[in-house]
């Protein structure tokens, strides 16, 4: 029989827990382990008493899992807490709380308790804190307590209390934040760690302030594996806050080499600001990886197998990084509804929430050139009219001219042309953090930006200990274009850069973020550029002015004179 519970952080909690909280279901014979969709009987334990419980919510046993996916033929509801808890003793028990028990909420609960850290949960929908307890049972009796009721949630923290929020950004945060705000004292404090508009953060941390509750916008990066194994945290905000929970947030998070992937990023709305650039960052890497693919399917006609093999073999090297290696995961995937590999049979469709975006209007709003992560949100916005470019691929032909190519010759190619943009998509990145940081009187160190990225992250990559590098060598560096080492070896693979987008554009493939980034590097390494001719445009038709290259000052002309 197995023995499901809410775990707390002592064996005599755990009894008590178990005797006035959980429903358990006890399964003992073999089939109940492998029958599809069976229900294991509930007992439930009150007060020491052994009774049934009422009208039990029971899941399939089949649908619960262990953390290897197992299954445990167990199934467990959660008993109203409010009475029970409360009367024996509970109160102030946990170390944080968290709310929102999503994806990332749930994965980041289990994080925290799989590290010592006794902490409550609640959602609105009960349903998921029952999810969230029965996998806390499962991965070894965490201290994890669940709660369906607001209020004891939060009489179940510690005071000062921290209240953890991974909401959908928006509305739910300021609806989440007026529920909790019913409940909290003065001292306690909000982190949010959702992608959130840095503006809210700072609206928000400014509402609550006044009503004696601390506040922390805090980026979560690495995707369900990430929360739940250790993420890349970027908190920004109220330093006590950070103060108060930096043990926890140091243990929860990635660890590398350099320790571990969280540092306080500055006041106001720093934190949330890293997360979206950092994701604007990733829009970048993501297209790029993508146009490698392109090339190399379509000009070099390597199948899913060589492309596995290409990626894994890339991932041993310089382009070390979480997505190359998923990458290489992927196409080895068989369909498991049909013949060959699943990424065949995908949509091409690209889905997004809304980061990306923010990262663009944000370079425009400050005047910093980004578009190697412009022209990867361009291609997601193509990538959703499907219907249209079916309609008008017939309307729009081109016989692309054979291009006889060395595989190897090209897949050499490709790896280079692929580093040397991706440069260019971090170096877009960090300054626009810079240009924020000024901009905000944030003290954002871009070196720490780079550690933090080492571990847990979806842009975690090799070569971030060397853009960490370039910012300790010269934390004034005006792009990592001109960093010595990275300008030596954007220079040795420049020739590589420009066959493969030379190939592309001869073979009617777009490439428009491995082009913008070319581009980008082309635009930025003249000394002299063509401008000279907008801006006497400019002059011409609206009386703007320019400057000259020999005299200072500024002049117009009457060019019809």
């Amino acid at each position: 029989p197995i023995l499901g519970s809410i775990a707390f952080p002592s064996p005599t909690t755990r009894m008590m827990m178990r005797a006035s909280l959980v429903c358990v279901a006890l399964v003992a014979s073999a089939s109940a382990f492998s029958t599809p969709g069976s229900f294991a009987p509930a007992r439930a334990l009150r007060s020491g008493r052994a009774s049934t419980c009422a009208a039990p919510r029971l899941a399939p046993a089949s649908t619960l899992r262990g953390p290897q996916g197992s299954s445990l033929g167990l199934s467990m509801v959660v008993a109203d807490a409010r009475d029970d808890v409360l009367e024996r003793g509970f109160e102030g028990q946990s170390d944080i709380g968290l709310v929102g028990l999503a994806v990332m909420g749930q994965n980041l609960a289990l994080n925290i308790a799989s590290k010592g850290f006794p902490i409550s949960v609640h959602n609105r929908d009960p349903a998921k804190v029952e999810a969230t307890a029965i996998r806390a049972a499962a991965e070894g009796e965490l201290p994890l307590n669940g709660y369906k009721d607001m209020g004891d949630f939060v009489k179940s923290i510690k005071a000062p209390r921290s209240v953890v929020m991974l909401v959908k950004a928006g509305a739910p945060v300021d609806a989440t934040i007026d529920n909790l705000l019913k409940h909290l004292e003065e001292g306690d404090a909000i982190i949010d760690g959702g992608n959130e508009w840095y503006e809210n953060t700072e609206r928000r941390q400014k509402d609550c302030e006044a009503r004696g509750i601390q506040y922390l916008g805090m980026g979560v990066s690495g995707g369900e594996e990430g929360a739940r194994n250790g993420p890349s945290l970027m908190p920004g905000g109220n330093k006590a806050v950070y103060d108060r929970v930096e043990g926890i947030l140091k243990k929860v998070s990635a660890q590398v080499d350099s320790g571990p992937c969280v540092t306080y990023v500055g006041p106001g709305g720093a934190g949330n600001y890293v997360k979206m650039v950092h994701n604007g960052i990733e829009y970048g890497d993501m297209q790029l990886i993508t146009e490698a693919y392109d090339v190399l399917r379509t000009i070099g006609g390597l199948t899913n197998d060589e492309l596995a093999s290409v990626f894994d073999e890339w991932n041993a090297g310089d382009l070390e990084s979480f997505l190359v290696e998923i990458t290489a995961q992927i196409f080895k995937v068989a369909d498991s509804q049909g013949e060959g590999y699943l990424v065949d049979k995908i949509l091409d469709k690209t889905g997004m929430k809304g980061t990306g975006k923010m990262t663009v209007q944000q370079a425009a709003e400050l005047s910093v050139a980004a578009p190697t992560i412009a022209s990867s949100l361009d291609a997601r916005f193509l990538s959703a009219l499907k219907d249209e470019r079916v309609a008008a691929a017939p309307s729009l032909p081109f016989d692309a001219p054979a291009i006889e190519v060395d595989k190897q010759q090209l897949i050499d190619d490709v790896r280079q042309a692929l580093y040397a943009s991706k440069i260019c998509s971090y170096a877009q990145g960090m300054n626009l953090i810079r240009e924020a940081a000024k901009a905000n009187d944030w003290p954002i160190e871009l070196g720490e930006m780079a550690r933090i990225w080492k571990g847990g992250c979806i842009i975690r990559a090799q070569f971030l200990d060397r853009i960490k590098s370039a910012y300790d060598r010269n934390p004034d560096l005006a792009s990592l274009l001109v960093d010595g080492e990275f300008a030596s070896e954007l220079v040795s693979r420049q020739q590589s850069w420009r066959r493969i987008v030379g190939y592309a554009v001869q073979a009617g493939i777009a490439v428009p973020s491995m082009s913008a980034s070319l581009a980008y590097f082309d635009t930025y390494r003249r000394e002299r550029l063509p401008a000279n001719l907008i801006q006497a445009q400019r002059d011409f038709f609206g009386a703007h002015t320019y400057e000259r290259t020999d005299v200072d000052g500024h002049y117009h002309t009457e060019w019809n004179a």
